[in-house]
């Protein structure tokens, strides 16, 4: 089984930066891509990005140009790097993750809350 622990979250004024880790444990060796998606109160959960045990990223247009995700070399370890903040990025942030082989299937972390205010 994975087990994916988030931190990082908080309180941050509009303009502001935050930086969520997500750090995986259990059957990492398993894991192909990783990833962000955030659930804001009232919303469905959405994609914020992604990205492969090679490095490539995907992001939501929302938050192109302004959030950087990246990825430790030993691939258990994903962050996601929020610059220029805006209310509208207040939400759960849940980090995921899919298996491979025996470890099959999607695993999510426990989220962290980020709030900006404006």
């Amino acid at each position: 089984q994975v087990q994916l622990v988030e931190s990082g979250g908080g309180l941050v004024q509009a303009g502001g930066s935050l930086r969520l880790s997500c750090a995986a444990s259990g059957g990492t060796f398993s894991l192909n891509t990783m990833g962000w998606h955030r659930q804001a109160p009232g919303n469905e959960r959405e994609l914020v990005a992604l990205i492969s045990r090679n490095g490539i990223a995907n992001y939501a247009d929302s938050v192109k140009g302004r959030f950087t995700i990246s990825r430790d070399n030993a691939g258990d370890t994903v962050y996601l790097q929020m610059n220029n903040l805006k209310p509208e990025d207040t939400a759960d942030y849940y980090c995921c993750a899919l298996g491979t082989g025996s470890y099959t299937g999607r695993y999510w972390g426990q989220g962290t809350q980020v709030t900006v205010s404006s």
